[in-house]
């Protein structure tokens, strides 16, 4: 660590962060844990630009302390932890390549860490995000499938998110029976979920009631069952913390799709336009752009080129940088 903060050419972030593990390791301290704890926050707070630029930093740091000593176990499974957030961070500002990289390395250091509760959270995040990445369908039930397996019968935020994620899949795929099979499952796992998890409402780590409600309205909304989903998100609405605004919208744009679905086809186009207006420009990523992209395509062909649904495309067609 001494060498590498010496290094002119390192990053600045990468040279403090080299310092300050350099420090903790002469005393025999590791703080990886709190490491990976503190980005599970910042993912809901923090801008993706925010976050790989703090991760560029940290992960240097962690590739040298890997290289000295390969087999540690904290060290690769905060590897594989941070890994997914940079995966995250990075499709969210549409670079989907380059995540599906990063979801490799995330999956492989995960499993050399021996960890299943890694191993098992990690994929789910790939399973979660797989539909708003425009994944083939199969291979995100195939890692479904995989992940579903290393879990077993354990009850962990991982296994509540895989199940979710093949939730979505499945609906999106029209997949009817299968779907509401796995939100029945999901709702099943949410049940059997530890207190403190359900309590963990602003952190990757947790799985919150809310996470359970904005996958029913998801799966739902797709589905065509407008009431159910409609329900979904007013019990939503009414758990959504301060922070999560950017989830916050992407489940407001549910609503707009099913106010389309209903007939209301103008009133659903308002309300996406009225969602972007009321989050700030800040917190508009890709993530966001890909489920109001879903809203125009409720859209009935002979109303195409009304006015709103023209101006819905526009807003949508380049992501703000940031």
């Amino acid at each position: 660590m001494g060498a590498l903060a010496a290094t002119p050419a390192a990053e600045s972030l990468a040279e403090l962060e080299a310092l300050r593990h350099g420090l903790a390791a002469a005393t025999g301290y590791s703080e990886w844990a709190q490491v990976v704890a503190d980005y599970g926050h910042d993912f809901y707070v923090a801008s993706p630009a925010q976050l790989v630029e703090q991760l560029r930093g940290d992960l240097t740091v962690l590739q040298h302390q890997l290289a000295a000593a390969p087999a540690d176990r904290t060290l690769l499974r905060a590897a594989g932890s941070l890994s997914v957030v940079m995966t995250m961070a990075l499709s969210a500002t549409g670079q989907n390549t380059m995540a599906r990289r990063w979801w490799r390395t995330a999956r492989t250091h995960a499993d050399q860490s021996g960890c299943t509760d890694t191993r098992v959270w990690v994929r789910n995040w790939e399973v979660v995000n797989g539909t708003y990445e425009r994944r083939p369908i199969r291979e995100i039930l195939d890692r479904a499938d995989e992940a579903t397996a290393i879990a077993g019968d354990r009850a962990c935020v991982g296994h509540a998110g895989v199940l979710a994620g093949r939730a979505q899949a499945l609906a999106v795929a029209g997949q009817t029976e299968s779907a509401l099979k796995a939100v029945q499952a999901t709702a099943a796992m949410t049940d059997r979920m530890p207190a403190e998890a359900m309590r963990d409402t602003a952190s990757m780590f947790g799985w919150p009631e809310v996470r359970l409600r904005h996958t029913e309205s998801y799966v739902y909304t797709h589905l065509g069952h407008t009431q159910q989903a409609l329900a979904a998100q007013d019990r939503a609405l009414e758990l959504y913390p301060a922070d999560l605004g950017r989830e916050r919208a992407q489940m407001l744009m549910h609503r707009a799709s099913c106010l389309i679905q209903d007939g209301h086809i103008g009133d659903g186009l308002r309300y996406a336009a009225d969602v972007l207006d009321a989050l700030p420009q800040s917190d508009h990523n890709a993530l966001l752009y890909e489920v109001a992209t879903a809203v125009v395509t409720q859209v009935p062909e002979q109303d195409l080129r009304r006015v709103e649904v023209v101006e819905l495309r526009q807003r949508l067609a380049e992501l703000p940088s940031g």
